[in-house]
This record gives C-alpha cells, sequence and structure tokens, in this order.
C-alpha cells in the first residue's frame, strides 16, 4: 500500500493521530491538515509516542473547517481521506452555530475537494451523538437505522454532528465520492498528549479526584485504536460503501463501574479515585459553576446501549473490551504525567 496517499484531516487531535498511527502499520502514505505548521512539531511528538517511526510518511497540509483555503491543495494526489476533524468543546457553546456551522460546513468543504480530486473513498468521523438523542426512551439498542431528532430539544453537539453528517449524506447523494461513516461512542484509550479529547476528561478528573464523586451517569466505551482500525476497514472493504458504522466495545458503563475498574485494576495508581456516589441534584448544582458538567447534565440518570454487530460482521472488526479501553486510558494519563 506505499503507493496509496491517505489525508486525515485533523491529524492533531486524538483520534486523527492515531488514524495515521494505524494507517502507517499498513505502509500508506499520510498527509494530514493542521490550522498551522506550528503544529506539525507536535503532531510528531504524538506520533513518536505512539511507536511510529522516526521516518514515518507523513506530510502536512494547512486548512481550517472554516475556510476553504488549503483544501484543493490538501486532498490533492490523495487516493483516499478520513474526514477526522470536527469541533468537540469542553463546556456548552454561547450559540449552537459556533458547532454546527464548522462540522457541517467543513464536511462539505471536505467532500467538494475529494470529489474534484477523484478521491476513491471517503470515511467521515460521525458519533453515536448522531443517532441516540431526542428520542424516546427504549429498552432495545441504537443501530445504524437511527438518527438523532434535531427537532427536539437536543444540546448542540449531537446536533452539529447529526447535521454534518445528514449534509454529508445528501451530498454524495447527488454524485459526490464514494461516502462511509463511522459513528463511536465515548472514545478512549492510549493518550498521546497533553491536548486530549473531551472524552479523556472524565477518565481524567477521577484519576486527579477533580470529580469529588461518581455521578449518575452512563457510558458506552470504544477503544481509540479500534475506531482507528475501524476507519482503515471502512475505507478500503468494498462493502462498507454507502454505509455507516456503530463503533462500540459493549454494553453502557456507569461511571462507578468505570471507578470500580480503575481501583481493581490500577491498585494504589488509582488511589484518589472517588467511591462516593452524588445525587443528581448535587451534579445540577456543582453543574451551574462548571462547564464540563454542565454539558452532561441532560445525561443524568440516562442509559444509551449501542450495538456494534454490523461493525463486526460485514467488516470483521474486533474490538478490546470496554474495560481495557478505559484502563488504557488511565495508564497513558499516568505515563505522561497529566494525573
Amino acid at each position: 500500500m506505499g503507493d496509496e496517499t491517505v489525508l486525515v484531516t485533523g491529524g492533531s487531535g486524538f483520534v486523527g493521530a492515531h488514524c495515521i498511527l494505524r494507517l502507517l502499520q499498513d505502509d500508506y502514505r499520510v498527509r494530514t491538515t493542521v490550522r498551522s505548521l506550528d503544529r506539525e512539531g507536535d503532531v510528531r511528538e504524538m506520533l513518536a509516542r505512539g511507536y511510529a517511526a522516526p521516518d514515518a510518511d507523513v506530510t502536512f497540509a494547512v486548512a481550517d473547517l472554516t475556510s476553504d483555503d488549503g483544501w484543493a491543495d490538501a486532498v490533492a494526489g490523495c487516493d483516499y481521506v478520513l474526514h477526522v476533524a470536527s469541533p468537540f468543546p469542553l463546556g456548552v457553546p454561547k450559540h449552537e452555530d459556533d458547532l454546527i456551522v464548522p462540522a457541517r460546513e467543513g464536511a462539505l468543504r471536505v467532500l467538494r475537494a475529494a470529489r474534484d480530486a477523484d478521491v476513491k473513498r471517503v470515511v467521515l468521523t460521525s458519533s453515536f451523538a448522531a443517532m441516540s438523542y431526542g428520542l424516546p426512551p427504549r429498552s432495545t439498542p441504537f443501530t445504524e437505522d437511527d438518527w438523532t431528532d434535531v427537532s427536539a430539544d437536543v444540546s448542540p453537539y449531537p446536533k452539529s454532528k447529526t447535521l454534518a453528517e445528514r449534509a454529508a449524506w445528501d451530498f454524495v447523494a447527488d454524485g459526490g465520492p464514494e461516502l462511509a461513516v463511522v459513528n463511536p461512542v465515548g472514545v478512549f484509550g492510549p493518550v498521546l498528549a497533553a491536548d486530549y479529547s473531551t472524552s479523556i476528561e472524565l477518565i481524567s478528573r477521577l484519576m486527579s479526584r477533580k470529580m469529588p464523586g461518581l455521578p449518575p451517569l452512563s457510558y458506552s466505551a470504544v477503544d481509540v485504536r479500534d475506531v482507528a482500525d475501524l476507519h482503515v476497514r471502512a475505507m478500503t472493504d468494498p462493502a462498507a460503501a454507502g454505509e455507516r458504522f456503530l463503533a462500540v466495545a459493549g454494553e453502557p458503563m456507569s461511571v462507578a463501574d468505570m471507578a470500580s475498574v480503575l481501583r481493581e485494576r490500577l491498585g494504589e495508581r488509582a488511589s484518589r479515585v472517588p467511591t462516593r456516589r452524588l445525587p443528581a441534584w448535587l451534579v445540577r448544582l456543582v453543574a451551574l459553576t462548571d462547564p464540563a458538567l454542565k454539558l452532561v447534565v441532560p445525561e443524568l440518570n440516562k442509559s444509551r446501549s449501542a450495538s456494534g454487530e454490523k461493525a463486526r460482521r460485514v467488516l470483521g472488526w474486533a474490538p478490546r473490551s470496554r474495560e481495557d479501553a478505559i484502563v488504557a486510558t488511565a495508564e497513558s494519563l499516568i505515563e505522561l504525567g497529566l494525573v
């Protein structure tokens, strides 16, 4: 595969960097976009931490989701595109368009550039958030047939992911490149830099006791390395064209269960992980002054189950356990001195 080039958008991000590492394992040439070439050194440090060779075939292009500039050059000569870049804030934005516009318009910019460059296939990183919000409670797992109802009272992030993915499917229906979509649940796993993703913040707070107790929250989990692997499978497998794939490693885990796994598997290294359970009313009170907690208040006492059966059946995907993903997150935070 050394004669094929893949563009990974957002290479300085958690998922983007792991996608680059996965592609390098298969001897692809990789180009990645950053908003400034000042980030090249940071990305190369992340790749080195992920055991990429010092002379790994990675080049850099400057492009931003909010501008047309640079995208044609970024995509030129590429065989495939993994469009991973998308805003994911720690708090609730002042206006939902701060998330929706760059997510939707950025996806369309990438797809237009890919179409004009005759790219074979684009894999879009969407989210479980585009499948499971604004819908009535249910006992059955969500699947790739489900879509978030953006007409309901949903927060800006799931709305942005849903509208961006919908726009992408509409675009390719009118003659764009082949498209496949990966919809991860909460992404955990080995952190490569201090500037980690929002989902990692939960484990960081548990390990450092910045979260004084265990809120009544539950999340499905998947390891970032398996998310990257699913992107590559969706990029190359003929059966993936025109399909979306949930990336999930099992049933949802409560934060209390995550804390128990950390204490059991890490022993003394997890000595600061709290044991006290927090009532929902207290979390709502603290969230008034904590932007990160404000983001999760709508999820208190909720649990959304998701099925990864399609990715396993169609693409032969076999993810690590959710417990392994949680522990790998904590171990990397310890190794980097971040907790």
